[in-house]
């Protein structure tokens, strides 16, 4: 399956473990609830995968990366203890606590979270001494005489053979015990994921063209040579942040993530292009409804490859602005919560408004350590609880004591941040509309347009300003495409009826 199918899997799995019944027993008893092992190539994002499962659960994350362990360090050590047995004493060997059941006890007392996900990383690639008691802990769930809490998923990941030489066939015994998952790349699912995590628009633009370059693995005269997953995401990191500082990103560079000099070197050359391009068509007066009529000229023209080039531009820019509206509104949204909260406690509680603060400081920290928050969740505490806090500092400053004052004055304070939604939203509608009259100039009702509402409809930034703020242009072309689709399938099935008739 592709590693959005496993994430589902995953995610129904941590469901059907942690549900109970009505007398609160696991429905799934604890002894049947295999763990989870994910095979699949390196880089293609197992351990992304694991990370978003547990945030979305609202569940712990503990993550290891198993190589890196050796057999004192994930067991434990040593102990010997008295025992008395039919009235004699013994010396019993014993262990203490594991570091890894450590980290998942401390989780637990630190977030209060009960239930999580322990992801051990590269699971057949542990080394001699310790492969022993890893196919214990995924048989039996314990290190030594220490057991891993009820609540908590098992899941490991590794890789085939084929792709490292220090991997460790496991048994029918342990395979026997574990819920097996075999997940293979996929661009259409990765590019979803791109889109999301607002990756470099020459990223996804030159694997939209050149999807066979997205994933590959070839032995050459220098050893293995590989383009992955994480190797373009990587990479996308690294060219947004040199392009703040005005930094170059060439062959080198790109040769530094993506292994595969053959590859490494047609994207830079192709990053060079984008870049070229952005100039040539001057797609920020684009958006703002400036063009001459050589552009449309120019376009109208250029090699096909050319044309999905500056639509990526172009996608990318409108991803940035609807982007930006929508943590707008989610910021919008996250302050209103907290302000009504300031508004029903205020008549008795004057100073709710820094207990408010430290609740969702305290929030965000629990959240940090149970490995739950992505960049943007991040982001957008960071953003409520500082503009919380500035509240607090100005209502002091301007002497707001009586709660009718603070509260007028809250509200207006607030009221600046969604006309700034409404002010980001309204630019970033004009930008669209610009976007379509533009690619309408240049291509009529092509194949071009075609290809650009659909890229609208997969972005989640961009359909989701569509589905909030409309686009006249937008649901225009859509039932046009509607109308297509419905009118070929009819002539698909009128063909395929006279063809019976000539055929019975």
């Amino acid at each position: 399956m592709n590693i959005k199918e496993a994430k589902q899997e995953i995610a129904n799995t941590l469901k059907a473990y942690l549900a109970r019944d009505e007398l609160g027993n696991y429905l799934i008893p604890p002894v049947r609830q295999r763990p989870i092992l994910l095979m699949g190539p390196p880089g293609i994002g197992k351990t992304q995968i694991m990370e978003q499962a547990a945030a979305e659960a609202g569940v712990g994350l503990v993550s290891y990366t198993i190589t890196h362990h050796t057999r004192q360090s994930a067991v434990g050590l040593p102990f010997i203890e008295k025992r008395v047995f039919d009235g004699t004493e013994y010396s019993v060997t014993e262990y203490t606590m594991s570091e890894i059941l450590a980290s998942v006890y401390q989780l637990m007392e630190r977030t209060g979270i009960r239930e999580g996900i322990l992801f051990l990383d590269e699971i057949n690639c542990v080394s001699e001494t310790l492969a022993p008691m890893m196919l214990q802990f995924l048989q039996c769930k314990t290190f030594g005489n220490q057991r891993l809490p009820q609540g908590w998923l098992i899941a490991a990941a590794g890789n085939p053979p084929e792709y490292n030489r220090s991997v460790r066939d496991f048994d029918v015994v342990t395979l026997d015990r574990v819920k097996r998952i075999e997940v293979r790349e996929d661009f259409g699912v990765w590019k979803e994921y791109a889109r999301q995590r607002r990756l470099h628009g020459a990223v996804i633009s030159y694997l939209d063209i050149k999807k066979e370059n997205f994933y590959r693995m070839e032995s050459g005269a220098e050893g293995l040579q590989f383009a992955t997953a994480r190797g373009w995401e990587d990479l996308s990191e690294l060219i947004l942040a040199y392009e703040r500082l005005g930094l170059p990103v060439g062959r080198q560079v790109a040769e530094q993530y993506i292994q595969l000099p053959a590859v490494a070197g047609d994207f830079a050359n192709y990053l060079e292009l984008y870049n070229k391009y952005r100039n040539i068509y001057h797609v920020d007066d684009v958006l703002h409804g400036r063009w001459p009529a050589v552009t449309v000229s120019e376009l109208r023209a250029a090699p096909f490859d050319e044309k999905l080039s500056v639509m990526g531009l172009l996608l990318s820019r409108l991803t940035e602005e609807t982007g930006e509206v929508r943590r707008q509104d989610a910021l919008c949204q996250g302050l209103h919560a907290a302000l009504t909260e300031f508004r029903d406690a205020l008549p008795t509680e004057p100073d709710i408004l820094p207990c408010l603060i430290q609740e969702r400081r305290t929030a965000l920290k629990r959240a940090r350590e149970a490995g739950q928050l992505d960049r943007e969740r991040e982001t957008l505490s960071l953003r409520i609880i500082g503009l919380l806090d500035e509240y607090r500092l100005r209502l002091i400053q301007e002497n707001r004591s009586r709660p009718e004052d603070a509260l007028e004055a809250v509200r207006d304070w607030f009221g600046g941040e969604t006309d700034k939604r409404a002010l980001l939203g309204e630019l970033a509608g004009r930008q669209l509309d610009s976007a379509f009259r533009f690619l309408e100039e240049a291509f009529g009702q092509g194949q071009e347009l075609v290809l650009f509402v659909t890229e609208l409809t997969a972005g989640p930034d961009t359909s989701w300003f569509i589905e909030t703020f409309g686009c006249d242009a937008y649901f225009r072309h859509n039932q046009e495409l509607l109308f297509d689709d419905t009118r070929r399938k009819l002539q698909e099935e009128i063909a395929a009826a006279k063809a019976a008739a000539e055929n019975p």
